[in-house]
């Protein structure tokens, strides 16, 4: 089965929802309703990682982000830190959060995966080429999924030096991040080869540029139509492989799965999802 990662943005300037549930009740109560809805995990951030976004004080991250993790975690939900900054990874740990979701992989800070390693949690290492700042300064790619498998197992390596064990990893190839639009798609097109890595593989589109652009003929898309566009792509990702996805509309994308599933048969689908 594949799982769905609901996301919770405590921030003021998320590219899709910033400042939403910038207050810690809301941010509460929106991922109760993502669990009700159908999310197997929640995923607590407390910085933007959009494009041209600046870094934020961890000191201030772990002000949005820990009231959120403890109650969402004492509500019994398996949650999920969104953070490039080891001290608030190890902080929301102890608050009770299961993953460590860092979209560098460990590069942004050179504490993070020794910090993990001293923990309990799981880790998701996502395939980054540098900050939001200069997102796409190094988007230039000869072969995006060679390049990116080649990357992200360079990032299993150093987790497996720093002590994490093989069950702890998860992998992202961080669609969106440092890849222009068909740099996306060639990567999306790759699941079924980065799957193939070994470690449990995260697929993250909710939203994002390189679907509005897709759908632009039409228009501008608004958040009914990407949250369409992503539930498509998570069906897709869940066919090739992929042991969860992580989005905003977490019906949508149920619904999407579900419909799926029923498609191709049960016991096909569990073969085509590679079920963990």
């Amino acid at each position: 089965m594949t799982l769905v990662m609901g996301i919770v943005n405590v921030t003021p300037d998320s590219f899709s929802d910033g400042g939403r549930y910038l207050d810690a009740s809301a941010a509460v109560a929106h991922g109760l309703w993502l669990r009700d809805q159908g999310a197997h995990l929640l995923d607590v951030g407390g910085e933007s990682t959009r494009p041209g976004a600046e870094r934020v004080d961890p000191a201030v991250e772990r002000e949005r982000v820990l009231p959120v993790v403890r109650e969402l975690a004492a509500a019994g939900c398996a949650v999920s830190i969104d953070t490039m900054n080891a001290s608030t990874a190890v902080a929301a740990v102890e608050a009770g959060a299961r993953i460590v979701n860092d979209v560098s992989g460990g590069l942004a800070d050179p504490e993070m995966l020794d910090a993990v390693a001293a923990t309990s949690a799981e880790v998701v290492l996502g395939h980054w080429r540098g900050p939001s700042a200069e997102m796409y300064a190094r988007a230039e790619y000869d072969d995006p999924v060679a390049e990116v498998l080649a990357e992200l197992a360079a990032r299993v390596e150093a987790a497996a030096a720093a002590g994490i064990a093989p069950s702890r990893v998860i992998v992202d190839p961080g669609i969106g991040f440092g890849k222009r639009g068909e740099q996306n798609w060639a990567v999306l097109r790759g699941t079924e080869r980065i799957a193939g890595l070994g470690p449990r593989v995260l697929v993250g589109t909710s939203r994002k540029r390189f679907l509005a652009d897709r759908l632009a003929e039409h228009g501008e898309p608004d958040e009914g139509r990407r949250d369409l566009a992503t539930a498509v792509t998570s069906v897709l990702a869940a066919q090739a492989g992929a042991w969860a996805v992580r989005v905003h509309d977490v019906a949508a994308t149920r619904d999407a799965l579900r419909v799926a599933e029923a498609w191709e048969g049960e016991s096909r689908w569990a073969a085509r999802t590679r079920s963990r």
